[in-house]
């Protein structure tokens, strides 16, 4: 594989009780065991962190095949959620995500294969492949919500 980028070393120092800092200083956040967890919470977690890249990234591969296929998409937006579950009844964990696509410019076939095609691109979505349950939606012009598959 070639290497197009090569993000700034990122440190934790505290795990998910800590902080999380990259080299560059753009990313300095303290992060938090989840409430849900057994935390205090009122901080970001990595399920939230791997969720912002995610969606910004689906996002960016969602227009992305919207522009090559020349068509409008509207003002889109992407959501993320990401789930941490026990695997087996535990201790081991592994998350899995639902991705949703709101395309207010084009109707459901289009917007469902936009979806498809940016779930090809994405490097998130390459990277999750066989690996995670990626669970995808949209809503395009008609303003109903349906699956992709």
């Amino acid at each position: 594989m070639s290497t197009d980028y090569r993000t700034p070393t990122v440190t934790s120092i505290g795990g998910r009780d800590g902080t999380v800092r990259s080299a560059d200083g753009l990313i300095d956040l303290q992060v938090a065991i989840p409430k849900e967890m057994g935390g205090p919470g009122g901080k970001t977690n990595p399920e939230e962190l791997f969720a912002a890249g995610y969606a910004a990234c689906f996002h960016s591969a969602l227009k992305r095949v919207a522009g090559d296929k020349k068509i409008a998409i509207g003002k889109s937006t992407v959501e993320a959620n990401v789930t941490l579950g026990l695997v087996d009844g535990g201790p081991a964990r592994k998350l899995s995500a639902e991705l949703h696509a709101i395309l207010p410019g084009t109707d459901f076939d289009a917007a469902r294969d936009l979806v498809r095609g940016a779930h090809m691109l994405c490097p998130y979505s390459n990277a999750t492949r066989n690996n995670i349950v990626v669970k995808l939606s949209v809503t395009p012009a008609d303003g109903s919500t349906y699956e992709v598959t």
